[in-house]
């Protein structure tokens, strides 16, 4: 299968998922991204709590990354325009105003998106993991001055990214019913079925990589998938949501969430790995061999460099063997 070729799925957040699609879309034309949709802050969570929509942000990120690597186009570059002042605008991205607008007047989230990778011109599609907004809620240790070990409940993306705390696990709640366990998006769960290759991470590791291991058919489909599995991890710990852990402490976090599944390559920054014997065993306890190389932008920290990262996953992939036959 030529390079060009390979069907590529990315699930994440924020700018952790811009980072893949940036390196994937200089792999292939072939990407879909599934984007977490529990956001609750900035404008994202604004427009939220007004409509009761899935917040648009970072849908919104994820089509700034396919459209950029296109070449992007006037609309492209209107969609990532924020506005400034105090007034009731302040804050509000184009994008996200214009998504919102599309879920209200089609009532179908999917659709919607749709209509914007048209409008921008995208080849790669974004899809929500799911049709509806959820809620992150998390069991947080250090929050307590009389007991560090007393876990203590918190709710919400923000909170949880921001929290002084240890967090030690996620759920993931639907925002609209709460008993009800949340809904995948059916499109998501087909492309992840659908993929050649499936990515997880980098990004926020509690608030936009793991939420997806949390929606049962996502998760079953991600255990399911004859995909080839990969995990890229960050740079450096995030305060608040992983702060002080190691790079092979990520890996047992995702396996303690989702005990199912198994991947076959994780892609880590060899200066980000202080104990390369650590990651290749955790990597290998979810069955999996760990690809170091340099992946850092040296101009940015904690920024991948995509040139890099998109050599890693060809390797990752055995693309560079077969591009050269």
């Amino acid at each position: 299968m030529a390079a060009s070729e390979v069907n590529a799925v990315a699930l994440g957040g924020g700018h952790g998922l811009h980072a893949t699609l940036t390196a994937l879309r200089r792999v292939t034309t072939a990407v879909t991204a599934i984007v977490t949709v529990a956001d609750d802050g900035g404008s994202s969570g604004r427009l939220r709590r007004e409509l009761g929509l899935l917040p648009p942000g970072d849908l919104r990120q994820a089509f700034s990354a396919l459209a950029a690597q296109d070449g992007g186009t006037l609309w492209a570059e209107v969609f990532q325009h924020r506005f400034g002042g105090d007034g009731a605008l302040a804050g509000h991205a184009v994008g996200n105003l214009l998504l919102a607008g599309l879920f209200e007047v089609l009532g179908d989230p999917v659709a919607a998106l749709d209509e914007v990778r048209g409008l921008i011109g995208v080849t790669g599609r974004v899809l929500p993991m799911s049709a509806e907004p959820l809620d992150i809620h998390a069991e947080v240790t250090g929050l307590d001055a009389e007991d560090d070990a007393a876990i203590r409940r918190i709710r919400g993306q923000v909170a949880v990214a921001t929290t002084p705390g240890q967090v030690k696990r996620i759920s993931l709640h639907n925002a609209r019913r709460p008993g009800e366990p949340p809904k995948a998006c059916a499109q998501a769960v087909d492309a992840v079925l659908d993929a050649d290759v499936v990515f997880l991470g980098p990004g926020s590791w509690f608030t936009s990589v793991l939420p997806h291991l949390l929606v049962p058919e996502l998760h079953d489909a991600l255990v399911r998938t004859k995909a080839t599995k990969v995990v890229i991890l960050n740079l450096i710990p995030q305060p608040g949501e992983t702060a002080g852990f190691s790079p092979e402490q990520h890996l047992d976090v995702l396996f303690q969430h989702a005990p199912e599944l198994r991947v076959d390559a994780v892609i880590a920054d060899r200066d980000s790995v202080p104990t390369p014997a650590r990651l290749r065993r955790a990597a290998e306890a979810l069955g999996a061999r760990a690809l170091l190389s340099d992946v850092a932008d040296l101009a940015v920290v904690g920024r991948h460099d995509p040139d890099a990262l998109a050599a890693c996953v060809r390797e990752a992939l055995g693309l560079n063997s077969m591009e050269g036959q």
